[in-house]
């Protein structure tokens, strides 16, 4: 098994930082196992389709983050899987930073990414 850290921010959000492929299964298989799909993951499957032009505005804007729209019925229900992405290019290698919302269940994630063959590390 390949192994990931994922890491505890403040405010109890978790964080993984993946190759493009692998952040967009991880997302699908997160949606598979909740069996909802809500507006923050579209846009966040939106913005890493087009990697190369999200990529090109977080540069320009000098932002760290792209935060996908979220829709307040989702954010008051608790159902927001995604708070922020980083998009990242190292080597000619592109990775992805998924902050996930903290209400989404730690279980949740770490079973999505033990499905996709990661052994998963956690660091606080």
């Amino acid at each position: 098994m390949k192994e990931i850290h994922m890491k505890i921010e403040p405010g109890n959000y978790r964080s993984v930082k993946l190759e493009l492929s692998d952040a967009i299964e991880l997302l699908n298989k997160v949606v598979s196992l909740r069996g909802i799909e809500t507006k923050d993951i579209n846009e966040s499957f939106r913005i890493l389709n087009n990697f190369d032009e999200f990529y090109e505005y977080q540069k320009k804007k000098f932002k760290d983050y792209v935060t996908p729209d979220k829709d307040v019925s989702d954010m008051i229900r608790g159902a927001v899987v995604v708070d922020n992405l980083k998009l990242i290019k190292e080597n000619n290698k592109k990775y992805v930073v998924i902050t996930f919302d903290r209400r989404l269940k730690e279980e949740l994630i770490i079973k999505a990414l033990n499905n996709m063959g990661y052994e998963v590390k956690i660091e606080k």
